[in-house]
């Protein structure tokens, strides 16, 4: 189980990434561009994903993963519920959602080149 403490130390790590309350809700930024966001109640995550990624992601694992409201479908965004989360599972997440906001020579500086991770996917539209 990963705690919003633990997201929040570790998104703050990465570089050009920035904390803001925003209506009561920790969000986290790169530039005007939100990645991170929590619930109210700090139970659920959202993130950047990419949108034509989210259906099996959601469908793979439903106790974990949901999709947005019906507002927000037009965004590159999925939910996770932090209790079922582990933290490599969160730090993947989180990783993924911040190089989709920042360039590609940011990330490489940070994660070297490639990083590990697949390919980063288009900027959301956030």
């Amino acid at each position: 189980m990963v705690t919003i403490e633990e997201v929040r130390a570790f998104a703050g790590t990465l570089p050009r990434a920035y904390e803001v309350l925003v209506h009561d809700q920790v969000k986290f930024r790169v530039g005007r561009i939100v990645f991170l966001a929590f619930s109210r109640d700090e139970t659920i995550m959202g993130v950047g994903f990419p949108k034509e990624e989210r259906a099996a992601l959601v469908a793979a694992e439903p106790d974990k993963f949901q999709l947005p409201r019906q507002s927000d479908m037009r965004y590159h965004w999925v939910h996770a519920r932090l209790g079922a989360l582990d933290q490599a599972e969160m730090e993947e997440l989180v990783l993924d959602a911040w190089r989709m906001c920042v360039p590609k020579k940011v990330s490489a500086a940070h994660l070297g080149p490639g990083g590990g991770l697949r390919p980063a996917p288009p900027a959301p539209a956030r």
